[in-house]
């Protein structure tokens, strides 16, 4: 068919909530305002509310997504269902979305290269769930609202801010009037376009890419693999790009690559959508159209994450193009990276210099997330006669050629940053653990519970050390800290040699190791991993 069908999407209306400050009962006051209820922060909401510090969400909509017009971001990798799963409603993702990990490269009806990113995993959860991410958000709401201690307000918009050393009021418009809200502190998740970022007067770096791309997001009756596809070159698309791969519901995520002239409004008519996708499945397949966009993608990058009382996070902070899923799950990460931080500031149990460390940490992962990105748009839209005659080296060769598969470059897909050097590191250390299971229990596990802790993890040199009594009095002096044996099974999983102790952040990075360890090297990686020293 040629016109967009429903999308079968019903999504949830929240319902607006006269403020109390508008009728004077309201102190007027909080300790976090989080401006924004996309992704970013509802996973910032959701991750303070699971250590019990309060927060209120503002959003100027009264819903998910993009009123369910838009699948938007649907890749959603290993370390973002991690943190998912310690966030207590990983399991909803799962059965909802689809589970995959092999992928293949294509030129016309070659394969060029073929992936599974199940090889070597260790962690409990897969590497990649494809999910609408209006689904991801409602999940999100619902998990809030379980946990409670939480505000949503919805059709609040914030229409300006200012902000001295003691915190921050933020102006706010509702269907009722304006009011104002001071707050400690501030994250700012409103996305590329933050108004937040503009009233502070804070400059970006970026550019808008010259490559443009339609979306068809479809339901079809052919049946084909569970597996992420990239041609290169695609006899379809005019020797253009296409991605495809399955979501949930049984919908279809195509991106078409169009020329870099095309009009966004002609290239997203379902009559084009239909011809394309005609052109692709074969002239008799049965289909239905869901949504159909275009976009260009850019990038954005802030020169500070903090200011002041004020952070910024996903794509306030940093905008990126969205090869290889690297969009979305940078915001999760962003908000993961920050509420353990803030959560111990707020509970007394760091020092505010600890919240530094966030710019210090995710503002290189952006550095990295966009060069990536970028090299990858410029193998997909060479820009110079020299990168065409490249690319179609590489391609030529890779039919035969193991060395030349791996620079086949169409999306190099999301993977942790690794925190080193950082200020809370010590050593050679600061990469993202799997989510292990160790004695049938994931690391993920271990890490839930009030307030944020970090996790000990020591190895016994024979059944008579007596190391964990050593390092126990940590947990007394009032050290955000838990402490765990490991056993000869878990130990060789965890890659451990006897007397050693791997400290593990909140966020499940590693913070030390300390082989043949004593307290008091403990207590150095503990100073050092809550900012105080």
């Amino acid at each position: 068919m040629t016109e967009l069908s429903p999308t079968g999407y019903d999504l949830p209306v929240y319902d607006y909530v006269r403020p109390p400050e508008l009728s004077g009962s309201g102190s007027g006051h909080c300790r976090v305002a989080i401006v924004g209820a996309g992704l970013a922060g509802l996973t910032m909401a959701c991750d303070l509310a699971s250590r019990g510090v309060a927060a209120i969400v503002l959003d100027e909509d009264d819903t998910v997504g993009v009123r369910g017009a838009s699948s938007r971001g649907i890749c959603y990798a290993q370390k973002s269902l991690e943190i998912f799963d310690r966030l207590g409603f990983y399991h909803r993702i799962r059965d909802k979305g689809v589970t995959w990990s092999v992928g293949k490269v294509l030129r016309g009806q070659d394969t060029l290269y073929r992936f599974d990113l199940a090889e070597g995993s260790r962690s409990a959860q897969p590497p990649f769930i494809n999910i609408q991410q209006f689904y991801v958000e409602w999940f999100l709401v619902d998990r809030i609202r379980e946990l409670g201690c939480t505000e949503l307000r919805w059709k609040n918009r914030v229409t300006g801010i200012h902000q001295d050393e003691n915190g921050a009021v933020l102006s706010v418009e509702t269907p009722d009037g304006r009011y104002s809200l001071e707050a400690d502190w501030v994250i700012d998740a409103a996305g590329h376009a933050s108004l937040v970022r503009q009233s502070l007067g804070l400059p970006t770096q970026g550019e808008l890419g010259e490559d443009r791309w339609c979306i068809s997001d479809v339901r079809f009756t052919k049946e084909l693999p569970v597996e992420r596809w990239t041609w290169v070159e695609a006899p379809f698309n005019g020797n253009r790009a296409v991605w495809q791969h399955l979501m949930a519901d049984g919908v279809w995520r195509i991106d078409y690559q169009m020329l870099p002239n095309t009009d966004p409004q002609e290239a997203s008519r379902p009559e084009m959508a239909a011809a394309r996708l005609r052109d692709q499945l074969g002239p008799d397949v049965e289909f239905d159209l869901v949504w159909v966009g275009a976009y260009a993608y850019r990038t954005q990058l802030m020169d500070n994450f903090r200011h002041g009382r004020v952070f910024f996070i996903g794509d306030a902070a940093h905008v990126k193009s969205p090869f290889g899923a690297r969009g979305g799950n940078s915001g999760i990460q962003d908000a993961e990276n920050l509420a353990w931080k803030l959560s111990l500031v707020l509970k007394g149990q760091a020092p505010e210099t600890l919240l530094d460390s966030y710019n210090a940490e995710r503002r290189p992962a952006a550095v990295e997330n966009i060069a990536v990105t970028r090299r990858s748009g410029r193998f997909l839209a060479p820009r110079t006669d020299m990168e065409r005659l490249f690319r179609t080296a590489v391609m030529d060769l890779a039919v035969d050629h193991p060395f030349a598969r791996l620079l086949l470059n169409t999306g190099r897909m999301c993977v942790p940053h690794h925190y080193g050097p950082s200020p809370l590191t010590t050593g050679d250390t600061g990469e993202a653990m799997p989510n292990l299971v160790l004695s049938s229990r994931p690391l993920s596990d271990m890490l839930q519970g009030e307030g944020a802790h970090f996790l000990a993890l020591w190895c016994p040199r024979d059944a008579q050390d007596r190391l964990g009594s050593s390092l126990s009095p940590l947990t007394q002096e009032g050290w955000p800290l838990h402490i765990q044996a490991v056993s000869a099974d878990d130990r060789k999983a965890l890659g451990m040699a006897a007397g050693e102790v791997l400290l593990i952040r909140p966020d499940l990075h590693l913070a030390a190791r300390l082989p043949n360890a004593d307290a008091e090297q403990l207590r150095s990686a503990l100073r050092r991993a809550t900012g105080r020293t």
